[in-house]
């Protein structure tokens, strides 16, 4: 008994690293408007600054994404937080636009490393039989941490001072922590090898995984597109057409998707990959309609259900869509598919945001975000009749 407990407590503060990393992702999201208004910068720059994150995330996923298999998970999440704190530093030392796409870079960087890695971490230090809680834990840490930044953020550039700096300072102090916390947990890689055996890692989609691949791939670029869209323009949509500018109100929004996707996520064990995806790709579409309605109407309430709609959505598709692909791939393989997976889901992260900032000139906020809801839409629904038809299963064992 005292084993498991010792063992859970190192799980939960290896889930607490965690959170602290994926915070630092998304710190900058209520601050965007802050940026644009001290360095004079386009919308579009806006969503530029925040697509290079996904870029970062996508190099690390195709150059070292078996890195911690290899030597060890301690050394890559030693390494993911020196990131994070090399982009905290970015961003308290900005006077221009290079600085801001330095930040957002060095923290893709810091993601990409720790996605896998900590996942694998978390799961590896619970005590045998947990791996149910330990996935839990994981996942609350993932999008969890990703929902407490633009929260923790927002209500600091709101109620303390310098908005500009007290967010990053505060989270330098909170990786200097999950550094120290991290020293202090062993090691669960018995075999390490040196830094030169990694090797990259080439997209893989095999013959038989292709006809369940598409759509649960189409279902993963629709949710991030949606992550990205609510993370890079929602506070600038909620300043311009709706009059609110309390930057706490615009970082709770965005932080109740993420939210929302850990339930959505949690979800998936009882309602099964069978039916999640398909009702994954239902309830992304609903999200996507409370979001035009939003746009259109101007109505603080549809943004937010929105958000929540929205959250689950994500959560139920891109836990089906791993699952799903997980369950098609050859063993040997499985492991490329699934970064083949993620590589197409973070692409969602950036296209589609560029592409709204771009629509913003010419059409305007409301305008350019009406246009990505109606791809999206044919999209998501392209994604469900198929899954409808051909079922898509999780992996036997």
């Amino acid at each position: 008994m005292d084993l498991d407990r010792q063992a859970w407590r190192r799980c939960l503060l290896s889930g607490a690293v965690f959170v602290v990393c994926m915070a630092g992702t998304t710190l900058p999201t209520p601050l965007y408007g802050l940026y644009q208004e001290k360095f004079g910068f386009s919308a579009l720059m806006v969503t530029v600054v925040y697509a290079v994150y996904a870029f970062g995330v996508i190099g690390v996923l195709l150059l070292a994404g078996n890195a911690s298999d290899t030597v060890g998970r301690r050394p890559v999440l030693l390494a993911g937080l020196g990131f994070a704190a090399a982009s905290a530093v970015c961003f308290l030392c900005a006077d221009g636009m290079p600085w801001l796409y330095a930040g957002r870079l060095l923290s893709g960087l810091s993601a990409g490393l720790f996605t896998g890695a900590a996942t694998a971490y978390v799961m590896e230090l619970a005590p045998p039989g947990g791996a149910s809680r330990a996935t839990f834990v994981a996942t609350a840490a993932n999008m969890g941490g990703l929902g407490c930044g633009p929260l923790l953020a927002g209500i600091l550039a709101q109620y303390a001072s310098w908005p500009l700096y007290l967010p990053f300072v505060v989270h330098l102090a909170l990786v200097a922590a999950a550094a120290v916390v991290l020293l202090r947990l062993p090691e669960t890689v018995r075999e390490r090898r040196p830094l030169s055996t990694v090797r990259p890692q080439k997209p893989a989609l095999p013959p038989q995984v292709r006809a369940v691949f598409g759509p649960a791939a189409i279902a993963a670029f629709v949710g991030f597109a949606l992550f990205g869209v609510f993370t890079s323009v929602s506070p600038a949509f909620l300043a311009e057409s709706l009059d609110v500018h309390n930057r706490a109100v615009s970082g709770l929004v965005v932080a109740l998707a993420f939210f929302a996707s850990t339930a959505g996520q949690l979800a998936v064990g009882r309602i099964g990959v069978e039916r999640s995806l398909p009702l994954g790709c239902a309830v992304l579409f609903a999200g996507l309609a409370l979001l035009a309605g939003a746009l259109w109407w101007d109505l603080l309430v549809l943004v937010v259900l929105s958000a929540l709609v929205s959250g689950v959505g994500q959560g139920l598709a891109f836990r089906g869509a791993l699952s799903a692909v997980a369950g098609a791939s050859p063993a040997d393989q499985r492991a490329a598919v699934i970064s083949t997976l993620f590589l197409v889901a973070y692409t969602g992260i950036s296209l589609p945001v560029i592409g709204v900032g771009v629509l913003e000139g010419p059409l305007g906020l409301e305008g350019a975000g009406l246009v990505f809801i109606a791809c999206m839409a044919v999209l998501v629904l392209g994604a469900a009749g198929y899954l409808l038809r051909r079922p898509a299963r999780a992996a036997a064992n």
